[in-house]
């Protein structure tokens, strides 16, 4: 019999990551969280792509706005308009880090939608493959990912530092 270990998903089973618990402040506000900049890919002036520590794929991305901000209704025009350039910054980068055949861009607001994180918005961005749906998904509810996050980090970081000079350049 084989084993998958993912020791770093602990921390979030048990509740002790604080991912669950909302009197320690929002994860993706608190500074303080241990290897919280080691997960972020690029910094934009209101806004941020960060690598989903819990990824439901290899590449699975977020792109978050610096404020704590709960809705799109919230948003001001340039918040939009930076989150909306990084979202296509993150299909380029996917696109041509890993080649998928299809991506999930989408926001969920409020639980019932399946928001994690319900009071800060954040914009997913998965890739997908044909195919990518296994036994392990299916019948044991586990996802096998191939790929560690610092790996993956070291594929698309310059990706994105190239989309961002080339967008500073015009």
């Amino acid at each position: 019999m084989e084993r998958l270990w993912s020791p770093w998903r602990l921390a979030y089973v048990t509740g002790a990551s604080g991912a669950t618990d909302s009197s320690r402040g929002c994860i993706f506000c608190n500074t303080d969280e241990p290897g919280r900049d080691e997960l972020i890919l690029i910094r934009g002036r209101l806004s941020y792509v960060v690598l989903n520590l819990y990824p439901y794929n290899n590449g699975h991305l977020m792109v978050v706005p610096n404020r704590h901000i709960p809705n799109l209704e919230a948003t001001d025009a340039a918040e939009r308009e930076e989150i909306m350039r990084l979202v296509r910054h993150a299909e380029i980068a996917l696109t041509d880090a890993y080649q998928p055949q299809g991506l999930n861009i989408g926001i969920n607001l409020g639980r019932p939608a399946g928001a994690g994180v319900v009071d800060h918005l954040h914009v997913h961005v998965v890739p997908r493959w044909n195919g990518d749906t296994n036994f392990m998904t299916v019948v044991g509810e586990v996802r096998v990912l191939p790929e560690d996050l610092g790996a993956t980090k070291k594929r698309l970081q310059p990706i994105f530092e190239r989309l961002s000079r080339e967008d500073r350049n015009g």
